[in-house]
């Protein structure tokens, strides 16, 4: 029989190596958010930073400066929202196959 304590050590140690997994995952995960009916597009990394952005031709045509910078925006905020939804997906999966004893919440 193993020892109880030993037992949770090495469930922790496990969990910790998924976790690691899973940040490295998400890191090299993109998620596209888009604004203004897809006109203005983000796409962002796990790492909340933006790789690209495209803004539809027919927006610069409107010398519409203000316009443009509230859909850029919105479409920066809506990939960040997708990559905290994808983060809370991930780890939820891998907090959920770890049985801490009765009264032990994380974090520690």
């Amino acid at each position: 029989m193993k020892n109880p304590l030993g037992a949770l050590m090495q469930q922790a140690q496990e969990m910790q190596e998924k976790f690691k997994q899973a940040q490295e995952e998400l890191a090299k995960a993109e998620v596209q958010g888009e604004a203004g009916g897809g006109l203005v597009k983000v796409v962002m990394n796990g790492q909340r930073e933006v790789l690209r952005l495209a803004i539809d031709p027919s927006l610069i045509k409107e010398e519409d400066k203000e316009i443009l910078e509230d859909l850029t925006a919105a479409a920066v905020n809506d990939a960040v929202h997708k990559v905290a939804k994808l983060k809370e997906e991930k780890m939820g999966e891998l907090a959920g196959g770890f049985q801490l004893p009765g009264g032990m919440n994380l974090p520690f």
